[in-house]
């Protein structure tokens, strides 16, 4: 055990995480010259093609150093703040951290939040200054600001450039000397906590874990500890580049097993893995619940393929343990999901990985928040669904929810991003300069607010330069109104949203006017309205196509005219008693781009 290193990377964005794990692993000869390519271990398309990490990926490296083999267990993690869940279940299979900053960024806001999440795990932290073959590096300016946040010395902070390989085998000895080996007992009742599972069409359920305590062999009965479920460790191994088979998986280090499970269901993530023999008193502590933040329904484009999409989500559900549905039905596009979500880059996400890895077509609708609804009886209702909403008679008052945002950004900036946040309905908290330059701005704001636009708009007004991050504080109360969209007269709820009140107007002209461009037109004139309640706030009309019924009455008396349009009046007006409206893909498409 004493020669067991876990340890994970974390950093902001594209400080070069991935980067550095190449470079390590090529510098440990976990990967042959002919098999390396760049970010090796995004193994996904998606992954590459956005050129983002979304999974954290485990993999075993062998050190040798003054004569000793040393097993580095490395775990690279993903950036973005969507996906900080994957963070937070990589440290705590962790003993020490890489924490990676830009030489030519400094530190930014996701920089600091990883920090934490470490530092809260006792995690020991090895600094380190990527990049610093760049022309507009500053190495000795965000060194001492690394320095200042964590409070270590100059000297402790090391000086790379994962492109080059500059500096990377002074951070393999730095791993092996100050990250401490794992503590465990190995004689103890076997304890292996699972961070994460995928699901491979050929051998069922593979889970990944860390051995807390105990041994692991093939051919054990093991239990899962939540579930209660029992079977037998058909093969456990670790993870190289691919899959290693092992004969037992020791105390402290990181393995796989198989064990030729089928359902989806029976794997959590943060579950405890014992043995049926000897089992443990008690599970090891998970991660924190994950808590969604956005929520949106998710319809199969054909109807019949519902019970498809419940397979494809519960596989995707294995891999991605912070995603959470449950059924729902809507009278314009029939059976569906309400999912959760951390934020709109994993809603994007995982719409492209059920197309991708599951081939299914699905409709989002609008995406939106939780809100508390407390009615007039006392009662408190959670609302993720516009249609969920009480009669307005029977509702009291509503809270929805508020984050503690935290904006670093240069001090050039400062205004736009001010005047950003305020219009987003924010309070500012506090401001302070944490160089000359660099400006750190806290607001309270809505979270309905940010969800749409907010990353996009900050990341333009400050041409880039802005990082953000942010965590949910509390509930507050909120004047929202609930915006319906009437065609023909009647409500079609895939397209209602809870709003507030200051924007409905505008927001409602907006749905009209872009409704307008995309409903077909009929044989009768179809009027689109945005209400609150029963009062009409916005109205559109798609015109009617006509024939002109005229055309044959050349002279002659008016009155025979009139008496051939007055036929053709009537016509329409029983035509648009029972014409129907449907609204196509493309429409429900545009309007949640709004």
């Amino acid at each position: 055990m004493k020669n067991i290193r876990n340890f994970c990377i974390i950093a902001h964005i594209d400080h070069g995480k991935s980067t550095l794990a190449d470079r390590m692993l090529e510098g440990t000869g976990t990967v042959t010259a002919r098999e390396m390519e760049s970010q090796v271990l995004d193994s996904m398309d998606l992954e590459k093609e956005k050129g983002i990490t979304i999974k954290s990926h485990a993999v075993q490296m062998k050190y040798k150093k003054g004569g000793e083999e040393y097993i580095l267990n490395l775990l690279d993690t993903p950036g973005h703040v969507d996906f900080s869940y994957e963070v937070s279940r990589s440290i705590a299979s962790s003993e020490g951290a890489l924490l990676v900053v830009d030489a030519t960024q400094g530190i930014q806001a996701q920089t600091i939040s990883n920090l934490y999440l470490a530092l809260e795990h006792d995690l020991t932290i090895i600094p380190i200054l990527n990049k610093i073959d760049m022309d507009a590096a500053e190495p000795e300016v965000v060194r001492d600001q690394v320095c200042e946040m964590i409070g270590c010395s100059p000297d402790e902070v090391l000086m790379c450039s994962a492109k080059t390989g500059k500096g990377v085998p002074e951070i393999l000895d730095a791993i092996v000397d100050r990250i401490p080996a794992p503590q465990g007992d190995q004689d103890a009742p076997l304890q292996a906590l699972i961070f994460d599972s995928v699901f491979n069409p050929f051998r069922g359920i593979i889970a990944y874990y860390k051995v807390e305590s105990g041994v692991i062999h093939k051919g054990d009965r093991v239990k899962f500890y939540n579930t209660g479920m029992e079977y037998v460790a058909d093969e456990v191994g670790v993870m190289g580049m691919k899959l290693q088979p092992k004969d037992f998986i020791g105390c402290g280090n990181v393995g796989y097993i198989i064990s030729g499970i089928k359902s989806a269901v029976e794997v959590k993530v943060g579950d405890t893995i014992t043995s049926v023999n000897r089992p443990c008193s008690e599970a090891i502590a998970g991660f924190e619940e994950v808590k969604p933040m956005v929520f949106a329904g998710v319809y199969p484009v054909e109807t019949d393929e519902y019970d498809q999409l419940k397979v494809s989500l519960e596989k995707l559900q294995l891999n991605d343990a912070s995603l959470v549905f449950e059924p729902e039905s809507s009278l314009a596009l029939g059976f569906g999901f309400r999912c959760g979500f951390l934020g709109l880059l994993h809603l994007e996400i995982v719409q492209e990985r059920l197309y991708r890895e599951f081939n299914m077509d699905c409709i989002t609708t609008v995406p939106n928040v939780s809100y508390k609804v407390y009615t007039t009886d006392g009662e408190v209702l959670d609302v993720h669904n516009p249609s969920g909403l009480p009669e307005t008679t029977l509702v009291d008052h509503i809270e929805e929810p508020y984050i503690r945002a935290q904006v670093i950004s240069k001090a050039d900036f400062f205004g736009p991003i001010m005047k950003l946040c305020l219009d987003k309905r924010g309070i500012l908290i506090s401001q302070h300069y944490i160089t000359t330059d660099r400006v750190e701005l806290n607001f309270d704001l809505p979270l309905s607010e940010i969800v749409f636009d907010f990353y996009d708009k900050l990341k333009s007004i400050s041409k880039g330069y802005a990082s953000f991050d942010y965590h949910i504080t509390d509930y507050r109360d909120a004047d929202l109104v609930k915006l319906d969209i009437l065609l023909n007269g009647e409500q079609v709820d895939a397209l209602s949203s809870l709003i507030h009140r200051d924007h409905s107007y505008d927001f409602g002209r907006r749905m009209c006017e872009k409704l307008k461009e995309l409903i077909p037109r009929q044989q009768f004139d179809i009027a689109i309205q945005a209400a609150i309640g029963a009062k009409i706030i916005a109205r559109e009309t798609v015109r009617q196509v006509r024939k002109d019924v005229t055309a044959k009455c050349y002279g002659g008396d008016i009155s025979r005219k009139r008496k051939l349009l007055e036929k053709q009046k009537k016509g329409k007006k029983r035509m648009r008693q029972v014409g129907q409206v449907q609204v196509p893909q493309s429409a429900f498409m545009a309007v949640l781009k709004l």
